[in-house]
């Protein structure tokens, strides 16, 4: 039975049946909706504030499980670069060492990624800090690693040529010098015999009578041989390769040309008393990347430790060089 509203006239004092038109209805239609859409919008608004959906469950449950694996990764990061580390420092002091290599200068091992705009692309996403920074790792090791790799190509190259290197560095006394008594001047500041004036003496000097034997102390080429009179007299450059000369001068007779190979221990030429020299001797000089450096580490081949010991000394006793 369908329900009627009724209102009371004051002017009749009875009910009267009420007729509501359609607009009315309409309207009060409309705002039921209206409050219906207004309380579900709040309810919504305050469930979800409080609340979580079990999508939001998931991807919260997904965001943590991310960031522990990131902070993993992060920690074999550290890991890797200390192995990584690690094994620079034994290139650099050990393997490079040992071939007598220069080592890899740190800013080369330790350049950047270049590009400001590298990782633009990773920028406005969830966690982006953290995405850059782990992205900027990876790269900065992948980078490393390229170069150790290349480095220890160098290396075994290196390793291949050992034994050409020993015998190419001068390991041997440039004359016979059994009884070590031949020693007349060492490296180092001496003074002149000429100018009576303190100056570098860049090599040693071995007294011998004229015409006693001059070896080649490694294998190497003859790379200039000089007639002179003056400074040096009649000279010997050889080029042991690796960075490494030797240098004979004062001789009275040269016994090699230009461009000839040389091997440990053969004769290249004699003991002379030529261009600015005081007595017949040997001056004798190393050098590595053309800079002078002290014979007398150099002939290992030839001396016992204690024969060492008393070279050094008997060099030590003199205080003038013979050129």
């Amino acid at each position: 039975m369908p329900k009627h509203k009724y209102r009371f006239n004051p002017d009749s004092l009875s009910f009267v049946k009420e007729h509501s038109s359609f607009k009315k209805k309409f309207w009060r239609g409309f705002n039921y909706f209206l409050f219906s859409i207004v309380v579900s919008v709040a309810y919504y608004v305050v469930f979800s504030f409080f609340f979580d959906t079990p999508q939001e469950r998931g991807l919260r449950r997904e965001n943590e499980e991310m960031l522990l694996q990131f902070e993993l990764f992060n920690k074999k990061f550290d890991h890797i670069t200390t192995v990584l580390e690690d094994i620079q420092q034994r290139d650099d002091n050990i393997y490079r060492t040992i071939f007598e290599a220069e080592p890899i200068p740190s800013t080369i091992r330790q350049a950047g990624i270049g590009g400001v705009d590298r990782y633009s692309n990773l920028e406005g996403l969830s966690n982006s800090e953290i995405v850059i920074e782990t992205a900027k790792r990876i790269d900065k090791l992948s980078k490393q690693m390229y170069i150790q790799s290349k480095s220890f190509d160098e290396v075994i190259e290196m390793a291949k040529r050992k034994e050409e290197m020993v015998a190419s560095i001068p390991a041997i006394q440039p004359v016979s010098n059994k009884n070590l008594l031949r020693v007349a001047s060492p490296f180092g500041v001496r003074m002149h015999p000429f100018y009576k004036v303190l100056k570098m003496h860049n090599g040693m000097d071995f007294t011998a009578p004229t015409g006693t034997e001059i070896y080649a102390t490694g294998d190497g080429v003859v790379s200039d041989v000089i007639h002179s009179s003056r400074g040096y007299g009649n000279t010997v450059i050889i080029d042991h390769g690796f960075s490494y000369k030797t240098l004979y001068a004062h001789q009275s007779k040269i016994l090699v040309r230009k461009g000839q190979r040389v091997k440990r221990g053969e004769v290249i030429g004699l003991v002379g008393n030529t261009g600015m020299s005081m007595a017949p001797h040997l001056h004798y000089e190393v050098r590595k990347n053309d800079q002078p450096i002290n014979p007398i580490n150099f002939y290992f081949n030839d001396l016992t430790p204690e024969e060492y010991d008393k070279i050094i000394e008997l060099a030590a006793q003199s205080g003038q060089s013979l050129d």
